[in-house]
Parts: structure tokens; sequence; C-alpha cells
């Protein structure tokens, strides 16, 4: 595939979405030419965990997979409202099963892992409690069927998980070289 013709649909929080795990991969895959779409819960601005805002043009009750090479979440504090949002986890689960490339970062892979789409797989997520879960990100993730790694990012399939801002450059890059090959 063309760099240019690459389409990426990357989910925030509308509020709390951690703003270098967002920023840094949406401006990597903009300068490799890509499309990328961003969508939220609701449409409007949307406020990072360190103050940073975006304007979100897409809700995703609209988002339509088939449009996309991959579907990337991005993590933080606001984590929760994403995963409380029905459509999070059926376009977790959509796009896996339509052979599409499944990105999420930080505390975010807890909506693959409720998708069932982590069972059996490799990943690494942010290790921290989870209040909903009352357990470790980690613990919770390898409930659901998960082999938890430890790394800065992994890879299974088409599915990359990446454990915090630090990594986010890195999970750019594996998201992309699985985009274009």
């Amino acid at each position: 595939m063309a760099a240019s013709d690459a389409k990426i649909a990357m989910i925030i929080a509308p509020k709390g979405f951690q703003d270098i795990e967002f920023s840094v991969p949406r401006n990597f895959f903009m300068q490799k030419g890509a499309t990328v779409d961003v969508y939220s819960t609701v449409k409007g601005t949307a406020t990072g965990s360190f103050g940073s805002t975006f304007a979100v043009e897409h809700s995703l009750k609209d988002l339509n997979i088939n449009q996309y090479d991959a579907i990337v979440f991005i993590g933080g504090p606001g984590t929760p409202i994403l995963r409380a949002y029905p459509n999070s986890v059926k376009i977790a689960k959509d796009a896996y099963d339509s052979g599409k490339i499944v990105g999420a970062i930080c505390w975010s892979p807890t909506i693959l892992a409720n998708a069932g789409i982590l069972s059996g797989k490799s990943f690494t997520v942010w290790i921290g409690t989870d209040p909903e879960y009352k357990m470790k990100t980690d613990e919770y993730i390898s409930s659901k069927g998960g082999n938890y790694t430890g790394d800065d990012v992994t890879i299974d399939g088409n599915i990359v998980t990446a454990n915090g801002p630090l990594a986010a450059q890195e999970y750019a890059e594996k998201l992309w070289q699985l985009i274009i090959r």
C-alpha cells in the first residue's frame, strides 16, 4: 500500500485522553501522508489529561471500520469513558474480525480485552489498578486470556499494544509497519 493511501481512525476519550499518546502517533501518521480521522464518544472539543484540546469531528456511532486500514485506541485516565461506550468494544471486535490492524496504548488494551480479541494473544498495557475491575490492568487482561509481555510495545498478528506515553513513538512506528506492508 502506498503511504498516501493509508487511512487511520484514532479513538480518544472526550476528557482525559493521554496527550502524548495521541499527538505523537497522529503527527507521525500525518507526516507519512496518511489520512487520520479522530473519533470520540461525542463530537466537539476533547480535552487531554495534560490540557491539550482537539476538535473532534466524528462520533464513534458513525465509525465505519471498512473505511480504514487501522483502528487505533488512545489511552489515558479517560479510558473508562471510552470503555463504557458500547460501540468501542464492538468497533474493536469488528475491526479485528475484519482483519484490520487494531492498536491500543496505555489503559486502552482493556477495551480489546473486553472485545475478546486478546484471548490467547500477547499484549502489553500500562500497569495500574483499574477501579472498575478492582485489579491491576495486566491481571485483568490476563484473566481474559491474554499473555502479558511486560514490553513497551507488543505485536501479535494485527494487534499492537503499548504501555504508555514513553512508548508512543515506537507504537506509531510498529502500527505503521503493519499498515504499509
